[in-house]
């Protein structure tokens, strides 16, 4: 993938942590080590935002967020691979990758220790952020929930990773047949391009919350998991998935650390999925169908950007 196009989302109004302001601070760690004439950043608002009555916390900033993040992508060269934030932060990067393709085309691989598959109904919490891949599959509150061709159906998903459910979420999982991948099955990156092929999909989107890695691994996220996925699994399972389908696009999610030691700490680990994510592959199916070189990132902003630094 050659010439990839940056979108920092710094969100942290899906989150249900006391420490959720941190995600601001690690999107803007992670935006340090991006080509800065490739990257666009959207303006998150300080406000948390009002439920407006609908059992979502924060409801208001998250629509507000969800739509500038859909108008950039709108002049972005595609595939873009969003950088958050909380992992709602994507919602607007997988709805925008899904509804510009075929119904049915895109699978989407969600590398993540949780399902995000709550409802307001089920959700302990109320934050987006354990919501958003249901509101993906069309299910959830009106407005962030996704409506006609941005309905990913749910034979289209591959939770990845995935070991911390809680009881609505499994419930859902075994009525509507979702596919998880566990971490002990990465041993064998066959299987999750397995697990792609199986739903005929001819296209990914993969989504990585940085929490699908062992927490000794990496310690700046909210919520960590014991017995996650190491580095080179994660990284090999990505080559393998690039290597097969064409990529729809892709974000990194749930960096929060503690302060900006823990933050340099972390980065090479993530800079490692950042470059399984964008590094070009001899063979691939081309990313991006429309063109054979992806020209720098546009943005609808006025402020001025350097053309010094090359994709």
């Amino acid at each position: 993938m050659s010439g990839a196009a940056f979108l920092v989302v710094p969100q942290w109004q899906g989150s249900g942590s006391s420490r959720a302001m941190r995600f601001i601070d690690g999107a803007e760690a992670i935006r340090g080590d991006l080509p800065s004439a490739a990257t666009t950043v959207v303006p998150v608002p300080a406000s948390a935002g009002d439920s407006l009555g609908t059992g979502v916390q924060r409801f208001s900033s998250l629509i507000g967020i969800r739509d500038a993040v859909l108008a950039e992508l709108s002049v972005l060269e595609s595939p873009v691979v969003t950088i958050g934030g909380d992992c709602a932060a994507d919602l607007g990067g997988v709805q925008y990758a899904l509804s510009g393709r075929e119904h049915g085309s895109v699978a989407v691989v969600w590398f993540d220790a949780h399902g995000d598959l709550n409802d307001v109904d089920s959700s302990p919490s109320g934050a987006f952020s354990g919501m958003v891949v249901r509101a993906l599959l069309g299910e959830g509150a009106e407005g962030l929930a996704s409506s006609g061709p941005a309905i990913l159906p749910a034979e289209n998903l591959v939770l990845a990773g995935t070991r911390a459910l809680d009881d609505g979420e499994e419930a859902f999982i075994s009525a509507s047949g979702i596919r998880i991948v566990p971490p002990e099955s990465f041993s064998d990156p066959s299987t999750i391009v397995d697990a792609v092929v199986a739903t005929g999909a001819t296209s990914v989107y993969i989504h990585v919350d940085l929490d699908v890695l062992d927490p000794g691994i990496i310690d700046g996220v909210s919520y960590p998991e014991p017995f996650g996925v190491q580095t080179s699994e994660l990284t090999d399972a990505i080559r393998a998935l690039r290597g097969r389908f064409e990529l729809a696009g892709a974000a990194i999610a749930g960096f929060a650390p503690e302060s900006l030691d823990a933050a340099e700490h972390d980065l090479p680990v993530i800079l490692r999925v950042l470059g399984s994510l964008t590094a070009t592959l001899p063979g691939a199916p081309s990313d991006d169908p429309t063109s054979s070189t992806a020209s720098s990132a546009r943005h609808l902003s006025t402020d001025p950007r350097s053309s010094g630094d090359s994709v």
